[in-house]
Protein backbone atom coordinates (compact mmCIF):
# COMPACT_ATOMS: atom_id res chain seq x y z
CA UNK A 1 0.00 0.00 0.00
CA UNK A 2 2.82 2.40 0.90
CA UNK A 3 4.48 1.69 -2.45
CA UNK A 4 1.27 2.50 -4.35
CA UNK A 5 0.88 5.77 -2.46
CA UNK A 6 4.50 6.67 -3.25
CA UNK A 7 3.98 5.88 -6.95
CA UNK A 8 0.78 7.95 -7.01
CA UNK A 9 2.59 10.86 -5.36
CA UNK A 10 5.43 10.68 -7.88
CA UNK A 11 2.93 10.57 -10.77
CA UNK A 12 1.05 13.57 -9.34
CA UNK A 13 4.24 15.58 -8.98
CA UNK A 14 5.27 14.68 -12.54
CA UNK A 15 1.92 15.79 -13.93
CA UNK A 16 2.01 18.98 -11.87
CA UNK A 17 5.46 19.79 -13.24
CA UNK A 18 4.06 19.54 -16.79
CA UNK A 19 1.01 21.71 -16.19
CA UNK A 20 0.67 24.88 -18.21
CA UNK A 21 1.42 28.30 -16.72
CA UNK A 22 -1.08 30.78 -15.36
CA UNK A 23 -1.42 34.30 -16.75
CA UNK A 24 -2.39 37.12 -14.41
CA UNK A 25 -3.31 40.09 -16.68
CA UNK A 26 -4.07 43.70 -15.77
CA UNK A 27 -4.59 47.03 -17.55
CA UNK A 28 -3.66 50.52 -16.42
CA UNK A 29 -7.26 51.73 -16.82
CA UNK A 30 -10.48 49.74 -16.79
CA UNK A 31 -12.48 52.77 -17.88
CA UNK A 32 -11.63 55.49 -20.38
CA UNK A 33 -13.79 58.60 -20.36
CA UNK A 34 -14.21 60.42 -23.66
CA UNK A 35 -14.85 64.10 -23.05
CA UNK A 36 -14.65 67.23 -25.16
CA UNK A 37 -11.08 67.67 -26.39
CA UNK A 38 -10.23 63.95 -26.03
CA UNK A 39 -7.02 63.34 -27.97
CA UNK A 40 -6.56 59.63 -27.38
CA UNK A 41 -5.26 57.43 -24.59
CA UNK A 42 -2.33 55.08 -24.07
CA UNK A 43 -3.13 51.82 -22.34
CA UNK A 44 -0.55 49.82 -20.40
CA UNK A 45 -1.29 46.09 -20.50
CA UNK A 46 0.80 44.14 -18.05
CA UNK A 47 0.82 41.04 -15.90
CA UNK A 48 2.69 38.00 -14.67
CA UNK A 49 3.42 34.49 -15.91
CA UNK A 50 3.25 31.94 -13.08
CA UNK A 51 3.32 28.18 -12.89
CA UNK A 52 0.46 26.39 -11.05
CA UNK A 53 2.32 26.53 -7.73
CA UNK A 54 2.35 30.34 -7.94
CA UNK A 55 6.11 30.78 -8.41
CA UNK A 56 8.18 31.84 -11.40
CA UNK A 57 7.47 29.91 -14.60
CA UNK A 58 10.33 27.59 -15.43
CA UNK A 59 10.24 27.77 -19.23
CA UNK A 60 10.75 30.49 -21.79
CA UNK A 61 7.55 31.99 -23.13
CA UNK A 62 6.59 34.46 -25.81
CA UNK A 63 3.69 36.80 -25.13
CA UNK A 64 1.17 38.17 -27.61
CA UNK A 65 -1.46 40.72 -26.58
CA UNK A 66 -4.57 41.39 -28.71
CA UNK A 67 -6.70 44.44 -27.93
CA UNK A 68 -10.03 44.37 -29.76
CA UNK A 69 -12.84 46.93 -29.80
CA UNK A 70 -16.58 46.35 -30.25
CA UNK A 71 -17.52 44.69 -33.53
CA UNK A 72 -19.77 46.41 -36.04
CA UNK A 73 -21.30 45.68 -39.43
CA UNK A 74 -19.83 47.71 -42.27
CA UNK A 75 -20.39 48.17 -46.00
CA UNK A 76 -17.20 48.66 -47.98
CA UNK A 77 -17.41 50.23 -51.43
CA UNK A 78 -14.77 50.16 -54.12
CA UNK A 79 -14.36 53.19 -56.36
CA UNK A 80 -13.35 53.04 -60.00
CA UNK A 81 -12.37 55.84 -62.36
CA UNK A 82 -14.66 55.82 -65.39
CA UNK A 83 -14.63 58.59 -68.00
CA UNK A 84 -12.51 60.73 -65.71
CA UNK A 85 -14.88 60.40 -62.76
CA UNK A 86 -14.59 58.29 -59.61
CA UNK A 87 -17.80 56.33 -59.03
CA UNK A 88 -18.87 53.53 -56.69
CA UNK A 89 -18.34 50.13 -58.28
CA UNK A 90 -18.28 46.83 -56.37
CA UNK A 91 -19.20 46.61 -52.69
CA UNK A 92 -19.39 44.03 -49.94
CA UNK A 93 -20.77 43.83 -46.41
CA UNK A 94 -18.92 42.57 -43.36
CA UNK A 95 -21.01 41.32 -40.46
CA UNK A 96 -18.51 41.69 -37.61
CA UNK A 97 -15.51 43.92 -38.22
CA UNK A 98 -13.83 45.09 -35.00
CA UNK A 99 -13.89 48.87 -34.60
CA UNK A 100 -10.36 48.67 -33.17
CA UNK A 101 -7.75 45.92 -33.44
CA UNK A 102 -4.18 45.99 -32.18
CA UNK A 103 -1.64 43.20 -31.75
CA UNK A 104 1.64 43.42 -29.84
CA UNK A 105 4.13 40.57 -29.53
CA UNK A 106 7.45 39.86 -27.89
CA UNK A 107 8.70 38.74 -31.34
CA UNK A 108 7.35 38.84 -34.89
CA UNK A 109 4.26 36.61 -35.00
CA UNK A 110 5.71 34.50 -37.83
CA UNK A 111 8.62 33.61 -35.52
CA UNK A 112 6.29 32.55 -32.69
CA UNK A 113 3.51 30.45 -34.29
CA UNK A 114 2.59 28.95 -37.65
CA UNK A 115 -0.14 30.41 -39.88
CA UNK A 116 -2.77 27.94 -38.69
CA UNK A 117 -2.33 28.85 -35.02
CA UNK A 118 -2.19 32.55 -35.85
CA UNK A 119 -5.48 32.25 -37.75
CA UNK A 120 -7.19 30.37 -34.92
CA UNK A 121 -6.36 33.05 -32.35
CA UNK A 122 -6.28 36.05 -34.75
CA UNK A 123 -2.68 36.86 -33.85
CA UNK A 124 -2.07 39.62 -36.35
CA UNK A 125 -3.70 41.69 -39.06
CA UNK A 126 -3.21 39.07 -41.84
CA UNK A 127 -5.28 36.62 -39.77
CA UNK A 128 -8.07 38.96 -38.71
CA UNK A 129 -11.37 37.12 -39.23
CA UNK A 130 -13.86 39.36 -41.05
CA UNK A 131 -17.26 37.76 -41.70
CA UNK A 132 -18.70 38.71 -45.11
CA UNK A 133 -22.46 38.72 -45.61
CA UNK A 134 -23.65 36.54 -48.47
CA UNK A 135 -21.69 34.60 -51.05
CA UNK A 136 -18.49 36.21 -52.28
CA UNK A 137 -15.54 34.97 -54.30
CA UNK A 138 -12.62 34.17 -51.95
CA UNK A 139 -10.18 36.31 -53.95
CA UNK A 140 -12.59 39.26 -53.94
CA UNK A 141 -13.22 38.76 -50.22
CA UNK A 142 -9.46 38.85 -49.54
CA UNK A 143 -9.13 42.03 -51.63
CA UNK A 144 -11.93 43.82 -49.76
CA UNK A 145 -10.61 42.61 -46.39
CA UNK A 146 -7.14 43.93 -47.24
CA UNK A 147 -8.72 47.24 -48.28
CA UNK A 148 -10.60 47.57 -44.99
CA UNK A 149 -7.47 46.77 -42.97
CA UNK A 150 -5.47 49.31 -44.97
CA UNK A 151 -8.09 52.05 -44.45
CA UNK A 152 -8.26 51.47 -40.71
CA UNK A 153 -4.50 51.29 -40.41
CA UNK A 154 -4.39 54.74 -41.95
CA UNK A 155 -6.85 55.96 -39.30
CA UNK A 156 -4.79 54.41 -36.48
CA UNK A 157 -7.57 51.93 -35.66
CA UNK A 158 -5.74 48.76 -36.76
CA UNK A 159 -2.10 48.25 -35.80
CA UNK A 160 0.53 45.61 -35.18
CA UNK A 161 3.80 45.87 -33.24
CA UNK A 162 6.20 42.92 -33.51
CA UNK A 163 8.34 44.23 -30.63
CA UNK A 164 5.54 45.70 -28.54
CA UNK A 165 5.78 43.33 -25.55
CA UNK A 166 8.69 43.31 -23.13
CA UNK A 167 9.25 40.38 -20.73
CA UNK A 168 11.31 40.62 -17.53
CA UNK A 169 12.89 37.46 -16.11
CA UNK A 170 10.17 35.35 -17.74
CA UNK A 171 7.80 36.57 -15.02
CA UNK A 172 6.52 40.07 -15.79
CA UNK A 173 5.37 41.37 -19.18
CA UNK A 174 4.05 44.69 -20.41
CA UNK A 175 2.82 46.30 -23.60
CA UNK A 176 1.67 49.81 -24.48
CA UNK A 177 -1.12 50.35 -27.01
CA UNK A 178 -2.41 53.78 -28.02
CA UNK A 179 -6.09 54.44 -28.66
CA UNK A 180 -6.73 57.31 -31.11
CA UNK A 181 -9.26 60.07 -30.50
CA UNK A 182 -11.67 58.44 -32.97
CA UNK A 183 -12.17 55.23 -30.96
CA UNK A 184 -15.70 53.86 -30.66
CA UNK A 185 -17.34 53.54 -27.27
CA UNK A 186 -18.08 50.13 -25.79
CA UNK A 187 -16.28 47.19 -24.21
CA UNK A 188 -12.73 46.44 -25.32
CA UNK A 189 -11.14 43.04 -24.65
CA UNK A 190 -7.42 42.67 -24.01
CA UNK A 191 -6.51 39.01 -24.48
CA UNK A 192 -3.02 37.82 -23.53
CA UNK A 193 -1.51 34.60 -24.89
CA UNK A 194 1.48 32.72 -23.50
CA UNK A 195 3.17 30.70 -26.25
CA UNK A 196 5.99 28.20 -26.19
CA UNK A 197 7.31 26.00 -29.01
CA UNK A 198 4.61 27.31 -31.33
CA UNK A 199 1.76 26.30 -29.00
CA UNK A 200 -0.61 28.55 -27.06
CA UNK A 201 -0.38 27.19 -23.51
CA UNK A 202 -2.33 29.84 -21.60
CA UNK A 203 -4.60 32.81 -22.23
CA UNK A 204 -6.41 35.38 -20.12
CA UNK A 205 -8.72 38.34 -20.74
CA UNK A 206 -8.99 41.81 -19.22
CA UNK A 207 -11.65 44.35 -20.22
CA UNK A 208 -11.73 48.09 -20.70
CA UNK A 209 -14.85 50.27 -20.97
CA UNK A 210 -14.72 53.33 -23.23
CA UNK A 211 -17.53 55.77 -22.38
CA UNK A 212 -18.58 59.18 -23.60
CA UNK A 213 -19.44 61.76 -20.96
CA UNK A 214 -20.97 65.23 -20.94
CA UNK A 215 -22.21 66.80 -24.17
CA UNK A 216 -20.58 64.08 -26.31
CA UNK A 217 -22.63 61.44 -24.51
CA UNK A 218 -25.83 63.46 -24.98
CA UNK A 219 -25.17 63.72 -28.73
CA UNK A 220 -24.31 60.03 -29.08
CA UNK A 221 -27.34 58.83 -27.08
CA UNK A 222 -29.70 61.19 -28.92
CA UNK A 223 -28.43 60.05 -32.33
CA UNK A 224 -28.93 56.40 -31.37
CA UNK A 225 -32.16 56.47 -29.35
CA UNK A 226 -34.04 59.32 -31.10
CA UNK A 227 -32.63 59.62 -34.62
CA UNK A 228 -35.61 61.56 -36.04
CA UNK A 229 -35.56 64.19 -33.31
CA UNK A 230 -31.77 64.37 -33.51
CA UNK A 231 -31.95 64.93 -37.26
CA UNK A 232 -34.55 67.69 -36.90
CA UNK A 233 -32.49 69.43 -34.22
CA UNK A 234 -29.35 69.17 -36.37
CA UNK A 235 -31.16 70.75 -39.34
CA UNK A 236 -32.65 73.49 -37.12
CA UNK A 237 -29.23 74.23 -35.64
CA UNK A 238 -27.67 74.45 -39.12
CA UNK A 239 -30.40 76.84 -40.31
CA UNK A 240 -30.01 78.99 -37.22
CA UNK A 241 -26.22 79.15 -37.55
CA UNK A 242 -26.57 80.07 -41.22
CA UNK A 243 -29.04 82.82 -40.37
CA UNK A 244 -26.74 84.23 -37.67
CA UNK A 245 -23.76 84.15 -40.03
CA UNK A 246 -25.81 85.98 -42.69
CA UNK A 247 -26.84 88.67 -40.24
CA UNK A 248 -23.23 89.17 -39.09
CA UNK A 249 -21.99 89.54 -42.67
CA UNK A 250 -24.80 91.99 -43.40
CA UNK A 251 -23.61 94.21 -40.54
CA UNK A 252 -20.01 94.30 -41.75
Amino acid sequence: MTGRILLALVAFLALSAQRDPILVPEVSQHEIQVRQGFTGQELLLYGAILDPSGIRAGRDYDIVVVLKGPTQSIKLREKQKIAGMWINAHSTDFRSAPSFFAVAGSKPIKDIVDDRTAAIYELGLPWLQLSPIGAIDPKEQARFAAGLVSLRQGDGLYKEDDQGVSISEQVLYQARISLPSSVQTGTYTAETFAITRGRVVASAIARVEVRKLGFERFVAVSAQDQPVLYGLLAVALSVMMGWIAGRLFALI
